[in-house]
Protein backbone atom coordinates (compact mmCIF):
# COMPACT_ATOMS: atom_id res chain seq x y z
CA UNK A 1 0.00 0.00 0.00
CA UNK A 2 2.85 2.41 0.79
CA UNK A 3 4.51 1.77 -2.57
CA UNK A 4 1.20 2.35 -4.33
CA UNK A 5 0.63 5.57 -2.41
CA UNK A 6 4.03 6.96 -3.34
CA UNK A 7 3.50 5.94 -6.95
CA UNK A 8 0.27 7.95 -6.96
CA UNK A 9 1.82 10.93 -5.19
CA UNK A 10 4.73 11.09 -7.62
CA UNK A 11 2.60 10.34 -10.72
CA UNK A 12 5.15 7.79 -11.87
CA UNK A 13 3.27 7.14 -15.12
CA UNK A 14 4.07 10.73 -16.13
CA UNK A 15 7.81 10.21 -15.57
CA UNK A 16 8.19 8.93 -19.11
CA UNK A 17 7.37 12.40 -20.43
CA UNK A 18 10.55 13.82 -18.89
CA UNK A 19 13.66 12.23 -20.54
CA UNK A 20 12.62 13.41 -24.00
CA UNK A 21 13.08 17.04 -22.96
CA UNK A 22 16.84 16.62 -22.59
CA UNK A 23 17.12 14.63 -25.82
CA UNK A 24 15.10 17.20 -27.74
CA UNK A 25 17.28 19.97 -26.30
CA UNK A 26 20.50 18.17 -27.24
CA UNK A 27 19.20 17.48 -30.75
CA UNK A 28 18.13 21.09 -31.22
CA UNK A 29 21.71 22.30 -30.74
CA UNK A 30 23.15 19.58 -32.98
CA UNK A 31 24.80 17.53 -30.23
CA UNK A 32 24.88 13.80 -29.62
CA UNK A 33 23.63 12.71 -26.18
CA UNK A 34 26.47 12.07 -23.75
CA UNK A 35 27.07 11.53 -20.04
CA UNK A 36 26.05 15.08 -19.25
CA UNK A 37 22.78 14.55 -21.11
CA UNK A 38 22.11 11.59 -18.82
CA UNK A 39 22.85 13.78 -15.81
CA UNK A 40 20.41 16.37 -17.14
CA UNK A 41 17.77 13.64 -17.48
CA UNK A 42 18.37 12.57 -13.90
CA UNK A 43 18.11 16.16 -12.71
CA UNK A 44 14.89 16.64 -14.68
CA UNK A 45 13.35 13.49 -13.23
CA UNK A 46 14.19 14.55 -9.68
CA UNK A 47 12.84 18.07 -10.13
CA UNK A 48 9.69 16.78 -11.83
CA UNK A 49 9.00 14.40 -8.96
CA UNK A 50 9.76 17.16 -6.46
CA UNK A 51 7.05 19.19 -8.13
CA UNK A 52 4.57 16.33 -7.89
CA UNK A 53 5.18 15.83 -4.16
CA UNK A 54 5.10 19.56 -3.46
CA UNK A 55 1.93 19.96 -5.50
CA UNK A 56 0.02 17.48 -3.37
CA UNK A 57 1.44 18.96 -0.17
CA UNK A 58 0.30 22.43 -1.19
CA UNK A 59 -3.13 21.20 -2.34
CA UNK A 60 -3.83 18.88 0.57
CA UNK A 61 -6.78 20.90 1.90
CA UNK A 62 -8.33 21.32 -1.54
CA UNK A 63 -7.81 17.63 -2.32
CA UNK A 64 -9.54 16.69 0.91
CA UNK A 65 -12.71 18.07 -0.68
CA UNK A 66 -12.28 17.36 -4.40
CA UNK A 67 -10.01 14.29 -4.33
CA UNK A 68 -10.18 12.61 -0.94
CA UNK A 69 -8.68 9.45 -2.46
CA UNK A 70 -5.31 11.16 -3.05
CA UNK A 71 -2.44 9.86 -0.86
CA UNK A 72 -2.27 12.79 1.58
CA UNK A 73 -5.98 13.40 2.34
CA UNK A 74 -6.58 9.66 2.51
CA UNK A 75 -3.91 9.41 5.21
CA UNK A 76 -1.63 7.03 3.30
CA UNK A 77 1.19 9.60 3.20
CA UNK A 78 1.71 12.34 5.76
CA UNK A 79 2.10 15.97 4.68
CA UNK A 80 5.51 16.06 6.38
CA UNK A 81 6.72 13.06 4.36
CA UNK A 82 5.55 14.64 1.11
CA UNK A 83 7.29 17.95 1.87
CA UNK A 84 10.47 16.15 2.92
CA UNK A 85 10.44 14.22 -0.34
CA UNK A 86 9.99 17.44 -2.33
CA UNK A 87 12.99 19.03 -0.60
CA UNK A 88 15.18 15.95 -0.98
CA UNK A 89 14.32 15.50 -4.66
CA UNK A 90 15.00 19.17 -5.35
CA UNK A 91 18.42 18.87 -3.74
CA UNK A 92 19.19 15.70 -5.69
CA UNK A 93 18.15 17.34 -8.94
CA UNK A 94 20.39 20.35 -8.39
CA UNK A 95 23.30 18.10 -7.38
CA UNK A 96 23.00 16.10 -10.61
CA UNK A 97 22.77 19.28 -12.66
CA UNK A 98 25.91 20.62 -10.95
CA UNK A 99 27.80 17.55 -12.12
CA UNK A 100 26.77 18.39 -15.69
CA UNK A 101 28.41 21.82 -15.47
CA UNK A 102 27.75 25.36 -14.32
CA UNK A 103 25.45 26.32 -17.24
CA UNK A 104 23.28 23.28 -16.55
CA UNK A 105 23.16 24.13 -12.84
CA UNK A 106 22.09 27.68 -13.68
CA UNK A 107 19.20 26.43 -15.80
CA UNK A 108 18.26 23.77 -13.25
CA UNK A 109 18.16 26.38 -10.49
CA UNK A 110 15.74 28.45 -12.54
CA UNK A 111 13.70 25.32 -13.22
CA UNK A 112 13.55 24.41 -9.53
CA UNK A 113 12.54 27.96 -8.60
CA UNK A 114 9.78 27.88 -11.22
CA UNK A 115 8.46 24.55 -9.94
CA UNK A 116 8.33 25.75 -6.34
CA UNK A 117 6.80 29.09 -7.31
CA UNK A 118 4.10 27.33 -9.31
CA UNK A 119 3.14 24.88 -6.58
CA UNK A 120 3.24 27.37 -3.70
CA UNK A 121 2.06 30.64 -5.26
CA UNK A 122 1.15 30.62 -8.94
CA UNK A 123 -0.92 27.49 -9.53
CA UNK A 124 -4.29 29.11 -8.85
CA UNK A 125 -3.45 32.46 -10.45
CA UNK A 126 -3.63 33.55 -14.11
CA UNK A 127 0.15 33.07 -14.26
CA UNK A 128 -0.13 29.36 -13.48
CA UNK A 129 -0.20 27.96 -17.03
CA UNK A 130 2.65 30.26 -18.06
CA UNK A 131 4.74 29.03 -15.14
CA UNK A 132 4.16 25.42 -16.15
CA UNK A 133 5.06 26.24 -19.75
CA UNK A 134 8.24 27.96 -18.57
CA UNK A 135 9.20 24.91 -16.51
CA UNK A 136 8.88 22.58 -19.48
CA UNK A 137 10.82 24.98 -21.69
CA UNK A 138 13.59 25.25 -19.11
CA UNK A 139 13.78 21.47 -19.01
CA UNK A 140 14.53 21.44 -22.73
CA UNK A 141 17.20 24.10 -22.23
CA UNK A 142 18.68 22.02 -19.42
CA UNK A 143 19.38 19.24 -21.90
CA UNK A 144 20.78 21.72 -24.40
CA UNK A 145 23.17 23.35 -21.94
CA UNK A 146 24.26 20.10 -20.30
CA UNK A 147 25.18 18.24 -23.47
CA UNK A 148 28.79 19.15 -24.19
CA UNK A 149 29.74 17.42 -27.43
CA UNK A 150 29.00 20.31 -29.74
CA UNK A 151 31.35 23.01 -31.03
CA UNK A 152 29.42 25.97 -29.63
CA UNK A 153 29.77 27.14 -26.04
CA UNK A 154 26.81 26.05 -23.93
CA UNK A 155 25.08 29.44 -23.46
CA UNK A 156 25.39 30.33 -27.17
CA UNK A 157 24.41 26.86 -28.33
CA UNK A 158 21.36 26.80 -26.06
CA UNK A 159 19.81 29.62 -28.07
CA UNK A 160 19.27 27.14 -30.88
CA UNK A 161 17.03 25.12 -28.54
CA UNK A 162 14.66 28.02 -27.87
CA UNK A 163 12.20 27.10 -30.68
CA UNK A 164 11.90 23.53 -29.38
CA UNK A 165 11.50 24.83 -25.83
CA UNK A 166 8.81 27.24 -26.99
CA UNK A 167 6.81 24.52 -28.77
CA UNK A 168 6.88 22.19 -25.78
CA UNK A 169 6.01 25.15 -23.59
CA UNK A 170 3.02 26.02 -25.80
CA UNK A 171 1.72 22.47 -25.54
CA UNK A 172 2.20 22.51 -21.77
CA UNK A 173 0.35 25.81 -21.49
CA UNK A 174 -2.61 24.37 -23.39
CA UNK A 175 -2.81 21.20 -21.28
CA UNK A 176 -2.46 23.17 -18.04
CA UNK A 177 -5.40 25.42 -18.90
CA UNK A 178 -7.55 22.31 -19.36
CA UNK A 179 -6.27 20.73 -16.13
CA UNK A 180 -7.70 23.61 -14.13
CA UNK A 181 -11.18 22.22 -14.81
CA UNK A 182 -10.49 18.50 -14.38
CA UNK A 183 -11.99 18.24 -10.89
CA UNK A 184 -15.27 20.05 -11.60
CA UNK A 185 -15.46 20.03 -15.41
CA UNK A 186 -17.91 22.42 -17.06
CA UNK A 187 -15.57 24.28 -19.43
CA UNK A 188 -15.78 23.66 -23.18
CA UNK A 189 -13.72 26.75 -23.95
CA UNK A 190 -10.46 25.43 -22.47
CA UNK A 191 -10.45 22.14 -24.44
CA UNK A 192 -11.34 23.98 -27.67
CA UNK A 193 -8.55 26.50 -27.15
CA UNK A 194 -6.14 23.69 -26.29
CA UNK A 195 -7.16 21.79 -29.43
CA UNK A 196 -6.39 24.83 -31.56
CA UNK A 197 -3.01 25.18 -29.83
CA UNK A 198 -2.17 21.52 -30.38
CA UNK A 199 -2.92 21.78 -34.10
CA UNK A 200 -0.80 24.93 -34.33
CA UNK A 201 2.09 23.24 -32.52
CA UNK A 202 1.91 20.23 -34.82
CA UNK A 203 1.93 22.47 -37.86
CA UNK A 204 4.91 24.42 -36.56
CA UNK A 205 6.90 21.24 -35.93
CA UNK A 206 6.42 20.05 -39.51
CA UNK A 207 7.12 23.43 -41.11
CA UNK A 208 10.28 24.36 -39.21
CA UNK A 209 12.48 21.32 -39.71
CA UNK A 210 16.17 21.83 -40.29
CA UNK A 211 17.33 22.71 -43.77
CA UNK A 212 19.75 19.78 -43.97
CA UNK A 213 16.91 17.35 -43.36
CA UNK A 214 14.38 19.09 -45.58
CA UNK A 215 15.24 17.08 -48.68
CA UNK A 216 15.65 13.69 -46.99
CA UNK A 217 12.55 11.56 -47.69
CA UNK A 218 13.19 9.27 -44.72
CA UNK A 219 13.53 12.23 -42.40
CA UNK A 220 10.34 13.81 -43.71
CA UNK A 221 8.47 10.54 -43.35
CA UNK A 222 9.63 10.04 -39.76
CA UNK A 223 8.80 13.61 -38.83
CA UNK A 224 5.33 13.35 -40.38
CA UNK A 225 4.63 10.05 -38.60
CA UNK A 226 5.73 11.38 -35.22
CA UNK A 227 3.76 14.59 -35.61
CA UNK A 228 0.73 12.52 -36.56
CA UNK A 229 1.20 10.41 -33.44
CA UNK A 230 1.31 13.59 -31.36
CA UNK A 231 -1.92 14.89 -32.86
CA UNK A 232 -3.69 11.53 -32.57
CA UNK A 233 -2.74 11.20 -28.91
CA UNK A 234 -4.21 14.50 -27.83
CA UNK A 235 -6.71 15.79 -30.43
CA UNK A 236 -9.49 13.24 -29.96
CA UNK A 237 -9.62 13.42 -26.13
CA UNK A 238 -9.67 17.22 -26.30
CA UNK A 239 -12.52 17.08 -28.80
CA UNK A 240 -14.48 14.76 -26.52
CA UNK A 241 -13.86 17.06 -23.55
CA UNK A 242 -15.05 20.05 -25.56
CA UNK A 243 -18.26 18.26 -26.58
CA UNK A 244 -18.88 16.96 -23.05
CA UNK A 245 -16.80 18.83 -20.46
CA UNK A 246 -17.46 16.39 -17.65
CA UNK A 247 -14.74 15.69 -15.07
CA UNK A 248 -13.94 12.17 -16.40
CA UNK A 249 -13.53 13.33 -20.01
CA UNK A 250 -11.63 16.43 -18.95
CA UNK A 251 -9.26 14.30 -16.86
CA UNK A 252 -8.81 11.93 -19.80
CA UNK A 253 -7.94 14.86 -22.04
CA UNK A 254 -5.36 16.09 -19.52
CA UNK A 255 -3.82 12.63 -19.18
CA UNK A 256 -3.61 12.25 -22.97
CA UNK A 257 -2.11 15.73 -23.22
CA UNK A 258 0.61 14.75 -20.77
CA UNK A 259 1.42 11.54 -22.65
CA UNK A 260 1.40 13.46 -25.95
CA UNK A 261 4.57 15.22 -24.86
CA UNK A 262 6.47 12.02 -25.73
CA UNK A 263 5.68 11.98 -29.47
CA UNK A 264 6.10 15.76 -29.51
CA UNK A 265 9.60 15.45 -28.06
CA UNK A 266 10.35 12.70 -30.57
CA UNK A 267 9.10 14.87 -33.44
CA UNK A 268 11.29 17.76 -32.30
CA UNK A 269 14.31 15.46 -32.20
CA UNK A 270 13.49 14.13 -35.67
CA UNK A 271 13.06 17.68 -36.96
CA UNK A 272 16.61 18.38 -35.81
CA UNK A 273 17.90 15.31 -37.66
CA UNK A 274 18.35 13.11 -34.57
CA UNK A 275 16.39 10.06 -35.73
CA UNK A 276 18.01 7.80 -33.15
CA UNK A 277 16.96 10.03 -30.28
CA UNK A 278 13.47 10.34 -31.76
CA UNK A 279 13.01 6.58 -31.91
CA UNK A 280 14.43 6.15 -28.41
CA UNK A 281 11.93 8.65 -27.04
CA UNK A 282 9.05 6.93 -28.83
CA UNK A 283 10.07 3.68 -27.17
CA UNK A 284 8.73 5.20 -23.94
CA UNK A 285 5.17 5.45 -25.28
CA UNK A 286 4.02 1.87 -24.55
CA UNK A 287 5.55 2.06 -21.07
CA UNK A 288 3.75 5.31 -20.32
CA UNK A 289 0.47 3.97 -21.69
CA UNK A 290 0.67 0.73 -19.73
CA UNK A 291 1.56 2.42 -16.45
CA UNK A 292 -1.08 5.11 -16.86
CA UNK A 293 -3.71 2.38 -16.68
CA UNK A 294 -2.52 1.62 -13.16
CA UNK A 295 -1.49 5.05 -11.88
CA UNK A 296 -3.11 8.23 -13.17
CA UNK A 297 -0.69 10.85 -14.53
CA UNK A 298 -2.91 13.66 -13.18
Amino acid sequence: MTVRAWAELLRISALFTVPGDALAGAAAVGRRPDRSTALAMGASLCLYEAGMALNDWADRDEDAVDRPHRPIPSGRITPRAALTAACALTGAGLALAARAGRPALTVATGLAATVWAYDLRLKHTPAGPAAMAAARGLDVLLGATATGAGPAPAPAGARAALPAAALLGAHTYAVTTVSRHEAQGGSATAPLAALASVVAVGGAVVRERRAQDANAPAGRLLLTALTGAYLRTTARPLTHAALNPSPPLTQRAVGSGIRAMIPLQAALAARAGAAGSALAVMGLVPLARALSRKVSPT
